[in-house]
């Protein structure tokens, strides 16, 4: 029997999940990061997710984005054969519009991250499309549609390879989980797809992390067939490499390893790796023609009650009274509030800064004793000084760090995750320092921000250069001014006591 489904249907289901998903995380997520939260013996990580826990709550209550990356969006559209959708656009179109509507939404506007021409002028398209779109059409007369919104930090640390037929895929996960550092916010979900061709297997990889993190009840049946033994073997090895909550050494690093597979040539055996963040967005409905399908609020009794104490060895900074030599005395590891003014800075802003440097030009801002923050905002609503204003992964930046700093003054930076080794020998070089705000943590980053203002580059919208005004904006020292690396040194002394059994990975 046909079943007639209408666009505006299809439209507004669509614009109603990506609402829902940029401020309700998954019950099963937030059920897993406390049960890390509560286990976790490493105070750096444990402290990473209560600020990830506490946003999660506050985006639930405020209906606001748990991450500023809103995310690029990809839609798996399952149709059945017995549908006719009365439409004038084609299906492309249809998802697109429902994208449009959802990340232009004036109660809760989603930031607009989508570039067109990518390798050329990289032009904002506004409202976030187009996006990525997978079809199967399949026996039955419904539409089945699962939305995801992707964080480009945690996309960009994908993996993909083309073993031989005899190499192990667990050593090659095992290797290549070091190398994606902390910029895809642990602790999440690795998504990992093994056979079929190169750009099967990174679909499959894709797809997996739309399933539900179930580890814990795969660990107590056991596994029933070759992608079950490598997700329970792959779970504790990775645990086990230390990495932790935000790439700062602890018990936790991914909270369920997913894995699919597809047949494959004999000389074959791809393999690809895609990480979920701790801003995890899916959702999925079912429309059979009977109207819109809208996705159910969950209740707030889910949110367990986590608190962030400011402990008595924080050190509380005037930013309008530092300086070289006081930055020098900030240590690795160690908390810090910041009140007071710094300006912010990305990818655009960075390379327009230091092309003017080049040409001798004179920069719009003064930046000398001052911190930038790697941050695209999104738009404020109502009475808020600024939207969700979380980190970027800050080793974007570090090809354009030895010029800023050498040539304009700045003292230090805040970002995400780690920095490589050419940014952290500037770092030292220098003697500033680098600070690690918690990614995954937007909403409740912003509410230390109690002033901003677009200072320069007006032009590059959510890139432009702001000065926030910020009380009490809670970092942590990454890399001191002697070069010293909590994500170097962090994840090799957890290792360590994983290994030698001091402290077991429940």
């Amino acid at each position: 029997m046909t079943t007639i489904i209408r666009q505006d249907d299809i439209i507004a289901s669509v614009a109603d999940a990506l609402q829902f998903i940029s401020y309700y995380h998954p019950k099963d997520f937030i059920d897993a990061v406390y049960q890390a939260y509560e286990r976790e013996a490493s105070p750096a990580a444990k402290d990473a997710m209560a600020q990830i826990l506490i946003n999660s709550r506050m985006c639930a209550e405020g209906k606001r984005p748990i991450c500023q990356d809103t995310g690029i969006v990809t839609a798996f559209v399952t149709i059945g054969m017995d549908v006719k959708v009365e439409a004038d656009m084609g299906m492309d179109d249809i998802i697109n519009e429902g994208v449009r509507r959802a990340y232009m939404n004036e109660d809760n506007v989603l930031r607009a991250s989508i570039l067109s021409d990518p390798d050329g002028a990289r032009k904002n398209t506004a409202d976030n499309t187009p996006a990525v779109i997978h079809y199967n059409f399949v026996p039955g007369n419904t539409i089945d549609i699962h939305v995801a919104a992707k964080g480009g930090g945690s996309e960009a640390k994908s993996k993909f390879a083309m073993l031989n037929p005899s190499d192990s895929v667990v050593d090659w996960v095992l290797k290549m989980v070091p190398t994606m550092g902390a910029g895809w916010c642990p602790p999440g979900m690795l998504g990992i797809g093994i056979g079929g061709t190169a750009e099967k297997a990174m679909l499959i990889a894709k797809e997996s992390l739309l399933d539900p993190i179930d580890i814990q009840e795969l660990q107590a049946r056991g596994a029933q067939n070759r992608a079950e033994e490598l997700r329970l073997e792959l779970f504790d090895k990775v645990n086990g490499l230390g990495i932790g909550a935000q790439g700062l050494g602890g018990l936790t690093t991914v909270l369920d390893v997913k894995v699919k597979d597809y047949p494959t040539h004999a000389a074959n055996k791809a393999i690809a790796i895609i990480p979920n963040c701790a801003a995890t967005r899916h959702a999925h409905f079912v429309l059979d023609g009977s109207g819109p399908a809208y996705q159910t609020p969950p209740s707030l009794d889910d949110w367990p009650k986590v608190s962030w104490e400011v402990g008595e060895s924080t050190r509380r900074v005037n930013l309008a009274e530092i300086t070289k030599a006081s930055v020098q005395e900030w240590k690795p590891g160690e908390t810090v509030l910041l009140s007071g003014k710094i300006l912010t800075g990305r990818d655009a802003a960075h390379k327009r800064l230091v092309d003017m440097i080049s040409k001798g030009e004179e920069l719009p801002v003064d930046f000398t004793n001052r911190l930038i923050y790697y941050v695209g905002p999104v738009d404020p609503v109502r009475d808020e000084v600024v939207g969700p204003a979380g980190p970027t992964t800050a080793t974007r930046m570090d090809k354009f760090t030895r010029t800023v700093l050498e040539k304009t003054g700045l003292l230090g930076m805040i970002g995400k995750a780690e920095r490589g080794p050419t940014a952290i020998e500037a770092i030292r070089d220098n003697q500033s320092v680098y600070l690690m705000a918690v990614g995954g943590a937007a909403y409740l980053v912003s509410k230390a921000i109690i002033g901003s203002k677009v200072v320069a580059f007006e032009d590059l919208g959510m890139e432009a250069i702001y000065e926030f005004e910020v009380k009490d904006m809670p970092v942590t020292v990454a890399v001191d001014s002697r070069g010293e690396s909590v994500h170097q040194t962090g994840p090799q002394i957890w290792k360590a006591k994983i290994e030698e059994g001091v402290l077991a990975i429940k």
